[in-house]
């Protein structure tokens, strides 16, 4: 049926959504927010001793530094509680500047924990640890249906122009390419491979103004 191929399009789209098309800020700074994943590995790294639940969060050459690090962290924690805080600090901003440098991002410090990354980036590490991806899929899924047939509306009523008034042409014409390029933004999405860090997304014939 025409609606099953629509969704399962849009399915699609849906898997490469976050990776490949919207490579936000809101993403780069899911990795460096110390509710993030890279200092949750650290914690428990530093809490149990294992150095590897936080280099596979850095590139090969890299690893030598963070086990450096790592042990210098964790005989400075043993000197009390406030040189355990500060060692720990220390620790956490050299394994989230490996990591970021590893990807291609800079490195502009930890965030806080608690900031609003709106409800996709949770909803995907929500996913990997309920090990189900439906709910992503629906949020996603929804959210694409909707814009285009937002688009697709209003491109359709600026149609019904009079055709002797030129303005009211010209904004048809501004409706048409941007409903368009929605259309093909998501299309191309689901061609592209996903990327790392600091990867803008490419969109074929992107509307210059």
């Amino acid at each position: 049926m025409k609606s099953d191929s629509i969704f399962r399009a849009l399915t699609i789209f849906a898997m490469s959504f976050i990776a490949a098309l919207f490579v936000s800020d809101k993403v780069f700074a899911h990795c460096d927010g110390l509710d993030g994943p890279v200092i949750k590995a650290a914690r428990e790294a530093l809490e149990t001793g294992n150095v590897n639940l936080v280099l596979i969060w850095v590139k090969k050459d890299d690893e030598a530094a963070i086990d450096k690090a790592f042990k210098q962290a964790l005989a400075v924690r043993k000197q009390g509680q406030e040189a355990k805080e500060m060692a720990d600090m220390y620790f956490f901003e050299t394994l989230v500047r490996m990591h970021r440098a590893g990807e291609g991002a800079p490195y502009t410090g930890l965030k806080p924990a608690g900031r609003d990354l709106g409800p996709a980036i949770p909803a995907a590490d929500q996913a990997l640890q309920d090990g189900s991806i439906e709910p992503v899929v629906k949020l996603l899924t929804g959210l694409v249906q909707d814009g285009v047939r937002e688009h697709f509306k209003q491109a359709m009523d600026q149609k019904k122009f009079n055709k002797d008034d030129v303005e009211a042409g010209r904004e048809y014409v501004e409706t048409y390419v941007t409903f368009i390029h929605y259309v093909e933004g998501i299309y191309q999405a689901t061609e592209s491979p996903a990327h790392g860090h600091y990867q803008e997304p490419s969109l074929a014939h992107q509307h210059e103004d």
